[in-house]
């Protein structure tokens, strides 16, 4: 019972620190950014792809050893969709990670990255497109849970 139950709460736990620091990124990343604004995107990511990294093993843990079983989860279609939506959040993120992952150097010599406008607006919008993908995550969850999948 305990190994359920934890791995449920680190799985909820992983989900909103993601949330928070998709939410961090999005607030702190600007098309004028200071210094301090540019660092804390940077460890926002950092954190997000741990969260995330969360989230997937404890979805795996529940999934095959401390949920319902691997037969109702996967009978049924909003689980499907959850890992879709998760799968493109994930495809989502790669962009902003790997260019905040090439700020790391002027980061450390206390240099602000340079961003273009074309930079920002796909940063920015991929951001959103992330938080709109994790808010409806919950929502295929609490249908998945009232639904017997596909009969």
């Amino acid at each position: 019972m305990w190994a359920s139950s934890i791995t449920a709460y680190l799985h909820y736990l992983g989900f909103m620190l993601a949330f928070a620091a998709l939410t961090v990124e999005s607030f702190n990343l600007k098309s004028d950014m200071t210094l301090a604004e540019a660092k804390k995107v940077a460890f926002a990511d950092a954190a997000y792809g741990l969260a995330a990294t969360m989230i997937l093993i404890t979805g795996l843990l529940r999934v095959l050893y401390f949920g319902k079983g691997t037969d109702y989860y996967l009978n049924n279609p909003f689980f499907y969709a959850k890992m879709g939506i998760f799968l493109i959040v994930s495809l989502f993120s790669l962009y902003p990670t790997f260019t905040f992952l090439s700020w790391i150097k002027a980061l450390q010599k206390d240099k602000l990255p340079s961003l273009d406008i074309g930079q920002f607006n796909r940063l920015s919008w991929l951001i959103k497109g992330e938080l709109i993908g994790f808010t409806l995550l919950p929502l295929l969850a609490a249908v998945m849970a009232r639904t017997s999948g596909w009969s």
